[in-house]
């Protein structure tokens, strides 16, 4: 799995990302414990093991970024997105795969999508810095099923929902790339721009598409795509 680099985290002295751990599975919970004990940047504050609780130690808590499940009894995960990604950076960790539980999480405000499986311990907390900065994180099979549609459609054959989106050729070249899970800096290398130029980019499309986060912008231009095909 290759992730989006960690924009840069700048803590001030014994300060770290508090994150909440939340999965119905107590061996999980554990685990993920034991794992991020070991940072010196991630400080595990508090668990839960279904959505209800989940959203109550949110609120308790006050965390920087959640893990968070998707199958758990009472509330599951994307009900606790909906409630609160306002609040919170949430980053899913789960066993769902599928197409549409992905596109669902990120367009209600999760910030990044990873499977149980197909990332290491120091991916995972590469993962939660990545998130805590700022960046969307779509990565491994998560990311393979979101983009399985283009399959279908033909790399040729795009949306006119995308072509009368209002952007201009360049924007839409930069959404692209959003979509690949780059980072304005890495768009500004690959595009040969200044990464202030990118930043306009970025939140001209943001503008256009009527959207906030890179979240979901993604969620709705890889939408447009898959509609044409429907």
């Amino acid at each position: 799995m290759s992730l989006v680099e960690p924009m840069p985290v700048h803590l001030g002295p014994d300060q770290t990302v508090d994150v909440l751990i939340v999965d119905d599975n107590a061996v999980i919970r554990a685990g993920l414990r034991n794992v991020l004990q070991g940072s010196e940047e991630i400080s595990v504050i508090g668990e839960a093991s279904d959505g209800e609780a989940a959203l109550a130690e949110i609120d308790r808590l006050q965390p920087d970024v959640v893990l968070l499940d998707v199958r758990m009894p009472k509330q599951d995960g994307l009900e606790v997105v909906k409630q609160a990604a306002a609040n919170t950076k949430i980053l899913m960790l789960t066993y769902t795969d599928e197409p549409e539980i992905i596109r669902e999480a990120l367009a209600e405000g999760a910030r990044g999508y990873l499977v149980h499986g197909t990332c290491t311990p120091d991916e995972i907390e590469r993962a939660i810095l990545t998130v805590y900065a700022g960046n969307l994180l779509l990565t491994g099979l998560a990311a393979d099923a979101m983009w399985g549609g283009r399959a279908i459609t033909g790399a040729t054959h795009k949306s006119d929902a995308r072509e009368h989106a209002g952007l201009s050729k360049r924007q839409r070249e930069v959404m692209e790339l959003i979509a690949d899970g780059l980072t304005n800096g890495e768009i500004a290398r690959t595009c040969f721009l200044a990464e202030k130029t990118v930043k306009n980019h970025v939140n001209q499309i943001f503008a256009k598409l009527g959207v906030r986060t890179r979240a979901e912008a993604v969620s709705q231009w890889l939408s447009m795509e898959i509609d044409q095909g429907t």
